[in-house]
């Protein structure tokens, strides 16, 4: 009986190392991460061939174009804006071992700040609800550096991730025009701190009288 029952034992010590021993070759594989991406294209008004920015070649800029379409996946942030507010297109497509994964439209000159756009049909055979989002600010620099033909465009306006609408028109930059309003502001914080700090020492000196009386 003492034999049958090691002899099962053994039987089920040999299962149990024979299935640890398969999951262990089978979950690395089962859980291979997706290659990711590493080259894009660039196309549009005044690109007159392809441009194609590959990690390995150009790691920064190409880090610098996914960041404005690698975040596009949420359900969008604006509707559809009127077709002669875009401004120039340009596609960016997504690669990965030079097979296209997705595409966005870009849109860097369009009116109230940069937008973005979400295609249903993408190259991989996939669909997808289209979105609009506001762009981030750095689209038209971003797309400058991979060499798309634009023009130098102030910033200046208010969004977060997606961008935002622009609140400050470029005419009205001056640096130092109100100079003197500055330094008056100023003046007036000084000596507005300057009180604050002479009452916080009256009382601070009011109360320690009190303490020293009662204390007598």
């Amino acid at each position: 009986m003492i034999r049958g029952q090691k002899h099962r034992l053994t039987v089920v010590a040999a299962l149990l190392i024979a299935v640890g021993s398969w999951l262990g070759l089978a979950t690395p594989a089962s859980a291979a991460p997706a290659p990711a991406p590493n080259s894009v294209t660039i196309t549009g008004d005044g690109v007159a061939a392809p441009l194609v920015i590959r990690a390995e070649g150009d790691q920064e800029i190409f880090a610098a174009v996914l960041d404005q379409v690698g975040w596009l996946g949420g359900t969008g942030q604006t509707s559809s804006p009127p077709a002669g507010d875009l401004g120039p297109k340009y596609i960016v497509t997504v690669l990965t071992d030079d097979v296209a994964k997705q595409t966005y439209d870009l849109y860097p000159l369009a009116k109230g700040g940069p937008r973005a756009y979400r295609p249903t049909k993408q190259p991989d055979g996939t669909t997808v609800a289209p979105a609009w989002f506001f762009g981030r600010l750095s689209m038209n620099e971003t797309l400058q550096a991979a060499g798309v033909p634009l023009p130098n465009q102030a910033s200046m306006v208010n969004g977060g991730i997606g961008g935002g609408e622009r609140v400050i028109k470029e005419d009205s930059l001056t640096p130092g025009k109100d100079l003197s309003r500055v330094l008056t502001d100023l003046r007036s914080l000084l000596l507005l701190n300057g009180a604050v700090v002479v009452a916080i020492t009256i009382c601070l000196a009011g109360i320690s009288l009190l303490v020293r009386r009662r204390t007598r």
